[in-house]
């Protein structure tokens, strides 16, 4: 989430060095979030098959190494590619660690709760964290730091693991369905990019429709590789968990609302308002500041008092508010106590109260020898919701620009965040639908 944070401050100042262009700016974040969506179902596998701290171990190496060739870029072609390896390196490491976590705490479902609410905390502090270190490193360090920071963090990490995790041996037997992985992998990357190129060359283009019929292809044929291989990636079976499949929709659905938000909000700020890099990172910090108080102090009460149906449409509505407020307070005239701060608060809340059923929701009613598949699902359905959610906001946002009849660029510019805003909202919006309809209380595995 540190990650996530402190390179979407640096994207303008990136922008500026390697000549991205404004919709190829992107890719920064969606090669990193197409790896680590496409690889988080291996991972997790490898994590049953092998133990959790081994391929956690293997992930913070693979994410030391790549983060020092990302942070050398000399092109966009060279930070596009070390930002997938950080990706793949990240895929290994994060269904390892909230495996361990399920398993720590899964003989006592309410003190799961209160680990998986510190989880989320956990995110939302990287978050603020790489807030502030994003916009101090990149005014007064140069972007690439934020970069290489992650090669002493990793380092540091190597070095404390074996004296604070417990080594674990693999909970399964079986094989690693690579073929699978590989699948499921590129289609998304096809989509992804199917979906990037329909801004500029229109949705009835061959170039755009070919790629998203091959992605959907390979995904198809990747669901039944899984329903027909000995040792598939996903056990169809899994869905059979009350809540599971509803639990990862919703992770998607929040995903591609608040990653998308916050994205386009970074650029509005700068450049639209023209805040600096650090100044930026101080109007921004209050976001995960109120996500963490919100979390710690209010989600897993309300959860508790109202149940996982009722906080998740709650949360989805006041998500979608949020995004509705920036739409329609987003100006180019603006500033951010007036414009800003008070649609962030929504946003925030929003968020904050989303994680915790969604998560529960998709994780908590899983056998503990599913424990590495469920958080590896879990996590992909973020990732890739983050992945398509982004690519489809910032295809929006570019459409709107180029239909705009405003007088100036910055105003052009700031139609496209606009509605960009707009379509978060109502992302948002449809995950409340969905949650009304088919949200169950039973939380068990059949």
């Amino acid at each position: 989430m540190m990650d996530s944070a402190i390179i979407q401050i640096a994207l303008p100042s990136i922008q500026g060095t390697l000549g991205y262009t404004q919709e190829n700016l992107q890719w920064i974040m969606s090669a990193f979030l197409i790896f680590f969506g496409g690889f988080l179902l291996l991972g997790g596998r490898l994590a049953d098959l092998f133990g959790n701290r081994k391929i956690f171990n293997i992930g913070v190496m693979i994410l030391v190494v790549s983060s020092l060739f990302a942070g050398l870029a000399w092109s966009e072609m060279a930070l596009n590619v070390s930002r997938a390896v950080q990706g793949l390196g990240s895929a290994l490491i994060a269904p390892a660690a909230l495996s361990m976590i399920m398993l720590l705490f899964s003989a006592n479902p309410k003190e799961m709760g209160k680990a998986l609410a510190f989880w989320g905390l956990s995110g939302a502090a990287g978050g603020a964290l790489g807030i502030v270190l994003g916009g101090v490193i990149t005014e007064f360090v140069g972007w690439r730091w934020t970069l290489l920071l992650y090669v002493p963090l990793g380092l540091a990490v190597l070095f404390f693991s074996p004296r604070l995790l417990q080594a674990t041996k693999g909970r399964v037997k079986g094989r690693v369905d690579y073929i699978g992985a590989l699948a499921v992998t590129i289609s998304l990357m096809l989509i992804v990019y199917g979906i990037v190129t329909a801004e500029h060359s229109g949705w009835q283009s061959l170039s755009t429709i070919l790629p998203l019929s091959i992605g959907g292809l390979l995904f198809l044929l990747f669901l039944i590789l899984q329903s027909r291989v000995k040792a598939p990636l996903i056990p169809l079976n899994i869905f059979r968990a009350h809540n599971l499949m509803i639990g990862n929709i919703s992770v998607f659905l929040i995903a591609a609302s608040w990653f998308p938000l916050v994205y386009i909000l970074v650029l509005y700020l700068q450049q639209v308002l023209h805040l600096a890099p650090f100044t930026s990172a101080m109007a921004l910090i209050p976001m995960p500041i109120f996500m963490a108080f919100f979390m710690i102090m209010i989600a897993e009460k309300v959860m508790a008092k109202f149940g996982i149906k009722k906080t998740m449409v709650a949360e989805f509505i006041i998500l979608a508010a949020g995004g509705f407020l920036f739409s329609q307070m987003a100006t180019v005239d603006g500033n951010y106590w007036t414009n800003v701060l008070l649609a962030s608060l929504f946003a925030s809340l929003g968020n904050a109260l989303a994680y915790l059923p969604a998560t529960t929701a998709s994780v908590a009613a899983v056998r503990s020898d599913r424990s590495g598949i469920a958080s590896g699902l879990y996590n992909t359905f973020y990732q890739i919701g983050s992945a398509i959610g982004l690519a489809s906001i910032v295809a929006i946002a570019g459409a709107a620009r180029s239909a705009s009849t405003a007088a100036n660029p910055v105003a052009m510019l700031n139609d496209g965040f606009q509605q960009a805003f707009l379509w978060s909202g109502i992302i948002a919006l449809a995950g409340a639908v969905l949650a009304i309809i088919f949200t169950h209380p039973a939380t068990q595995e059949e």
